[in-house]
């Protein structure tokens, strides 16, 4: 009897086991923690901050994109573009786009009418930080549902640098932006591979898998994007398994004790972001050149690469960053010279020297350089009074031209008339309907800046750049201080999918073929 009852048990635990149905595993969550406070505009036409420009990688595309893993021009490749054309004479592009791209949520497929909009928006100075970017445009528009036309005034060093995936480049939906309004910086539509389910303000953005991305369903789950702005804290996190990638610090006793961790892995990459002090060449005390000289000779560009470490900066040799197309080594920066600092603010009238207020980012990367320039310049008899202040405020207060020194770090696609645009051509000065970063108030550069521009011999060109540089340079309008190269660290059993050699996002982009292993 027993027999026979064990015997029909199997039988029906055979059946049941039969009938059940098997789930499949939940795909896994990548954590990835960041030195912040909280995110701030993830409108990607709004995100200049490091911390908004990681993430909204991961949630848009561009027309054409950088190859996973690169900064090199010479690899852009289609994204939701297939294919385009332009005219000999360079004025006149035409790009077809790929079929059935599918914005996040129920927002339908990607339109040339949605791309028409999204580059409108952000060559509008009121919708986008990025506008001057698209100065050359004379217009835009769609020749049928799939096609999209754009016409230039003059010819662009690299049209396809400000259509890719990054900064104006990313296209939105344009009736998510239209039906949320303001809302839409906190809650944005693309077609990455990731989209937005909720932020946590203070906390973390949560991001879900785009099961309908056009390259494929990610191997990921999503991605939990926490903000954790104390580095010892977020370093304590990652050391016990709580975080899978950790934003680091570009510091050669981070790289050097994070490297000795087991299973982990520190990724040094590019671009470096050039720190340069904009100094407000218009209000006094910068108004007298002796005194932006002598603040010039009191930088001393090489002991902030003993402190920051040679694996992960190098020293500013411009106004430009290295390797960006137009980059000159040569342009005239004073030397570091306490003695002579000393003397011209003296010659200025500041024998005992002079204190200057100057507002700061809490951000704590940022704001320890800011610590060691302190001390630089306190040497030669100037003294910063730091207003320190959120991150987000900070880059508010600065574009009401607040600040008469600006600490700002920066990268831009690699061609040095983007960079020379933003920050130092008048169509750039705060608080002007055109404004960018142009924090000097420097108009010293203009017709080099502009004649580079429609150059169409790479020679003269490149000429220009360099006679720009060297001009800007002379005026003190900016003093390059150091390039610092990206920093996160990873465990083992993260894949990105690719080499990791480079990121215009500033961190890792994070793509549909991204795993942990």
């Amino acid at each position: 009897m027993i027999r026979r009852f064990g015997f029909k048990a199997a039988i029906l635990a055979a059946a049941l086991a039969f009938s059940t149905p098997v789930f499949a595993q939940p795909l896994p969550i990548l954590r990835v923690g960041m030195a912040a406070q909280d995110v701030g505009r993830l409108d990607p036409h709004f995100a200049v901050s490091t911390i908004d420009r990681v993430v909204v990688a991961w949630m848009f595309n561009g027309l054409v994109r950088f190859k996973p893993g690169s900064i090199d021009p010479a690899e852009i490749e289609p994204d939701l573009a297939q294919s385009w054309e332009r005219s000999d004479d360079g004025l006149t592009w035409t790009f077809h786009l790929r079929p059935n791209v599918a914005f996040h949520g129920n927002y339908g497929m990607v339109t040339a009418d949605d791309v028409v909009f999204s580059l409108k928006k952000s060559s509008t100075a009121a919708t986008s930080a990025f506008a001057a970017d698209f100065a050359a445009f004379e217009t835009i528009e769609a020749v049928d549902p799939m096609t999209v036309r754009i016409k230039l005034r003059n010819p662009v060093p690299s049209l396809l640098g400000i259509l890719t995936n990054y900064a104006g480049g990313y296209i939105v939906s344009r009736r998510a932006v239209e039906e949320r309004g303001a809302g839409f910086v906190r809650s944005p539509i693309g077609t990455g591979p990731f989209m937005l389910d909720h932020v946590t303000p203070n906390q973390s953005a949560e991001l879900v898998a785009h099961e309908g991305y056009f390259r494929g369903k990610p191997l990921l789950g999503g991605i939990s994007y926490r903000f954790i702005p104390s580095d010892a804290s977020r370093d304590l996190a990652f050391q016990a398994g709580e975080l899978d990638v950790n934003y680091g610090r570009a510091d050669q006793t981070w790289v050097n004790r994070t490297r000795q961790l087991p299973n982990v892995t520190v990724d040094v990459f590019e671009p470096g972001e050039l720190t340069e002090l904009s100094l407000n060449i218009t209000r006094p005390p910068f108004n007298d050149i002796r005194v932006r000289q002598a603040l010039a000779h009191a930088v001393n560009r090489a002991e902030f690469v003993r402190w920051r470490g040679a694996d992960v900066s190098r020293e500013g040799q411009s106004v430009v960053p290295r390797g960006y197309l137009g980059f000159i080594n040569d342009p005239g920066l004073l030397p570091h010279d306490i003695n002579r600092a000393k003397a011209l603010l003296a010659e200025a009238g500041y024998p005992n020297g002079l204190t200057i207020r100057v507002i700061h980012t809490q951000l704590p990367e940022m704001l320890s350089g800011m610590q060691v320039l302190q001390q630089q310049l306190r040497r030669a008899g100037i003294t910063l009074d730091l207003n320190i202040v959120e991150h987000a405020t900070f880059h508010q207060q600065i574009r009401q031209d607040l600040s008469p020194m600006v600490y700002y770090s920066a990268a831009r696609f690699p061609v040095a008339d983007i960079f020379l645009t933003q920050f130092f051509h008048s169509r750039s000065i705060v608080q002007t309907p055109t404004a960018v970063t142009n924090f000097s108030h420097c108009d010293k550069a203009d017709a080099q800046i502009d004649g580079a521009r429609v150059a169409t011999d790479l020679v003269e060109q490149r000429r220009l750049w360099a006679e720009a540089q060297r001009i800007i340079v002379r005026e003190v309008c900016a003093v390059p201080v150091i390039e610092t190269l990206l920093v996160f660290g990873r465990r083992n059993n993260v894949d990105y999918g690719y080499e990791l050699n480079g990121s215009m996002s500033l961190g890792p982009l994070i793509t549909e073929k991204t795993r942990l292993r």
